[in-house]
């Protein structure tokens, strides 16, 4: 039953009624996967296809309002639908596996591609040695650049020279169980990388921490998360993981649970569980979040297994609020979303079909989440790469996060260039951070290079981590 508009505005909360969905026409095919890369534009890929589309800003640094472009295919033979990927520190984009490939029929596939920006080409990536599986793997790019594949089938994990394009295995002796289904959670610092495990039927609230190149137990939930039981049936799936600024992970499960690990203290505590709907019990059994630039964060839900329709909640850090879903989500279940956190703060969300949605949250961003920058030259040149410096530049948090079959973090630094006269948008490229770890107090550089068609004159330049904009400084565009 559809509720009429007044009762429907009842029953929100008011920050909801703030809060908005636009639409936008896809690039004429059904999309997936969004990636942000380091000079501002966005990645899409055809569903089950090796096809690639960019979504470029306007000049007033509007996404909704941009232009799509196809570039380059993906080698052939390779059409990963459900797969690992992430935008390295050098600007290229990783892709490796896949739960299927161009087909309807479940392949695991072990082949991988990156792509280059510069040249706009894809290059074959090679598997690690003896890996017969990737699958719907998860990935993840650690604090020191380097990033880390895993086994979608298997405990094996390995690390990607990036140079080389060859990988080193990781020591997964201590590994409590597969990594099939679970998602990896950067925390801040040093601190190492979170997952809920979602194989390990001898204990089904067990969660564990990759540190120092080793698996250690990170302590049960209090409720089970994981759709599992102790005899191994199940989906096995779990939902997505997110870190927020105040140094707690919030964990949303695949049994209409979730729970919260706070890094201080090493512990678990119980969420507020998702409500019942008509349809069933909510829960995310592989779906979508992200953190918003408040600190709160979006969520994706469905009833059951892969059900549809899709609601959307925010959790505020006690409470899983309703918000407003855009036309067509109660035609499509969870897991067919991704989100991607957009340098204008909005939440970029393809589902799977021809249309695009943008969710512009509420609240202004959290105060000890904004960077800072030190550093800079007065007068830069088009083309020409020169040096920033700051705080902050990595973030709190990776932003958005889904498991094993997405990933699309963005914490890494843009640089949004804006001319004082014209008030036009441009985005710089940015690479070679000293340092993507979270939350890092120390002062980090980055490598910068203004587009050549950029305006030239008296600017502003702001440095934008997971939506959210340093103060600006003034600078000369020559």
């Amino acid at each position: 039953m559809r509720l009429p508009l007044a009762i429907l505005a009842a029953a929100l909360p008011a920050s909801a009624l703030a809060q908005s969905w636009t639409a936008k026409a896809g690039p004429g095919a059904a999309v997936t996967g969004q990636e942000l890369l380091t000079d501002g534009s966005v990645l899409v890929q055809g569903v089950n296809r090796g096809t690639w589309w960019k979504l470029t800003p306007d000049n007033q640094g509007s996404y909704v309002n941009g232009t799509w472009s196809q570039i380059a295919s993906m080698p052939a033979g390779y059409a990963p639908l459900y797969r690992a990927a992430a935008v390295l520190p050098d600007g290229r984009l990783i892709v490796n596996g896949g739960e299927y490939n161009g087909t309807s029929t479940g392949v695991w596939t072990t082949l991988g591609a990156i792509y280059d920006p510069a040249t706009n080409a894809w290059t074959s990536v090679a598997p690690p040695a003896g890996w017969t599986t990737i699958g719907d793997a998860q990935s993840i790019v650690r604090p020191n650049g380097t990033y880390m594949l895993a086994n979608c089938c298997t405990a094996q994990q390995a690390i990607l020279n990036a140079k080389t394009l060859t990988w080193t295995a990781v020591n997964t002796a201590a590994k409590a169980d597969i990594n099939d289904e679970e998602g990896w959670t950067l925390l801040p610092g040093a601190r190492g990388i979170l997952t809920v495990d979602t194989n390990d039927t001898s204990d089904l609230k067990h969660t564990e921490i990759f540190s120092k190149g080793v698996w250690s137990f990170a302590g049960d939930t209090v409720a089970e998360l994981p759709d599992l039981t102790a005899s191994g049936g199940g989906s096995h799936e779990m939902g997505p993981q997110v870190l927020r600024p105040n140094g707690t992970v919030f964990a949303a499960g695949a049994t209409g649970h979730t729970g919260i690990y706070t890094i201080k203290t090493g512990t678990w505590s119980a969420g507020p569980d998702f409500p019942t709907s008509s349809s069933g019990q909510l829960d995310v059994a592989d779906g979508p979040a992200a953190l918003e630039p408040s600190g709160r964060v979006i969520v994706a839900a469905s009833p059951g297994v892969f059900n549809k329709p899709t609601s959307f909640y925010e959790f505020t850090g006690t409470a899983l609020n309703p918000l407003p879903a855009y036309t067509g989500a109660a035609k499509q279940p969870s897991y067919t979303l991704n989100f991607l956190v957009l340098p204008t703060g909005q939440i970029m969300v393809t589902d799977q079909t021809g249309t695009v949605q943008f969710f512009t949250p509420a609240g202004a961003p959290n105060a000890g989440s904004v960077p800072h920058i030190g550093s800079f030259p007065a007068t830069v040149t088009r083309g020409t790469s020169f040096m920033i410096s700051g705080t902050l530049f990595s973030g709190r948090s990776q932003g958005a996060a889904y498991g094993d079959d997405y990933q699309s973090a963005t914490n890494y630094p843009l640089v949004r260039v804006t001319n004082t006269a014209t008030g036009h948008v441009a985005y710089a490229k940015t690479r070679g951070f000293s340092s993507l770890a979270l939350g890092n107090p120390k002062t980090v550089t980055a490598h910068v290079v203004i587009p050549t068609n950029a305006e030239t004159g008296a600017s502003t330049l702001a440095v934008v981590t997971n939506g959210i904009a340093s103060a600006p400084v003034t600078v000369i565009v020559q």
